[in-house]
């Protein structure tokens, strides 16, 4: 899967699946699913760190995580977060975070909506480097988890936003948490993919956090979150199976054993 291919996708009017990943072994899955994009999160700060804010985590836990992800990933395209620290000082030092998330594998970068995000999108964009850019609810920089736009005129802030933020070069945009009527007003008028979380079904495509959607995640569960599996409760009663046959003998039995030849047994005698 390529940018060109995403935008495409949209001028077909064919939907864009987008879902996170933290390690290899689901990045793996994500991939043999036929997912379009994995996007590598900076949810991992809540959802893999156990981390109370996504500003907790830096570059060095992205790359780290990524390069997992890049194992995985034959198919999709893989976009990287870039964390909070990464890209809200300067473009100079953005462009240069984003370069890294680039050289160990990604396809394109994301960054969420700020003051300064114009200029530091196109900055990125002109470097050479695909940005996916993030409007609505922006977790680095929100006080709180809330439907974001739900007057005309916040409403009008973020599709003025979104619009900016195409202009400057985003080749596709999250918008999360809003009202739907917003989120199809945005999709109307860009000619870039929306993606969705939490943003109504005419968005291009949708994107969940992998933790949530298979309901592995302990967190807050938002309204648009959808669990797919309640994957948690049996995990822990294996878990439990698995420390009652170790306590009362049962594991590893035979089946689960090494046995060496009985005549060299006889020479250990």
């Amino acid at each position: 899967m390529t940018v060109q291919e995403i935008l495409k996708k949209k001028e077909n009017n064919q939907k864009i699946v987008m879902l996170t990943a933290y390690d290899y072994p689901m990045a793996c899955m994500a991939d043999e699913a036929g997912v379009d994009i994995v996007l590598v999160g900076d949810s991992l700060a809540n959802v893999v760190l156990g981390l109370s804010s996504t500003r907790e985590v830096g570059m060095a836990e992205m790359l780290h995580h990524t390069k997992a992800v890049v194992r995985g990933v034959k198919n999709a395209l893989i976009v990287g977060d870039l964390p909070f620290d990464a890209y809200q000082t300067n473009p100079k030092e953005a462009i240069g975070n984003a370069r890294q998330l680039m050289d160990v594998g990604c396809h394109a970068v994301k960054l969420e909506w700020f003051k300064q995000c114009p200029e530091t999108t196109q900055a990125i964009v002109r470097a050479g480097i695909p940005v996916m850019g993030h409007v609505g609810l922006t977790p680095q920089t929100a006080p709180e988890m809330k439907v974001q736009g739900r007057d005309a005129q916040a409403a009008q802030n973020i599709i003025a936003a979104a619009g900016v933020l195409a202009q400057k070069g985003c080749f596709s945009m999250v918008l999360e948490c809003v009202p739907r009527e917003v989120g199809a007003l945005i999709t109307r008028q860009l000619k870039i993919p929306t993606i969705g979380i939490g943003a109504g079904v005419d968005c291009n495509g949708q994107v969940l956090v992998l933790h949530d959607l298979l309901g592995l995640s302990s967190r807050f569960q938002p309204k648009f979150s959808k669990k797919y599996l309640d994957l948690a409760p049996l995990i822990v009663e294996a878990f439990k199976q698995y420390r009652k046959d170790v306590q009362e003998g049962r594991f590893p039995d035979d089946a689960h054993s090494f046995h060496m030849p009985p005549e060299e047994v006889n020479k250990l005698n």
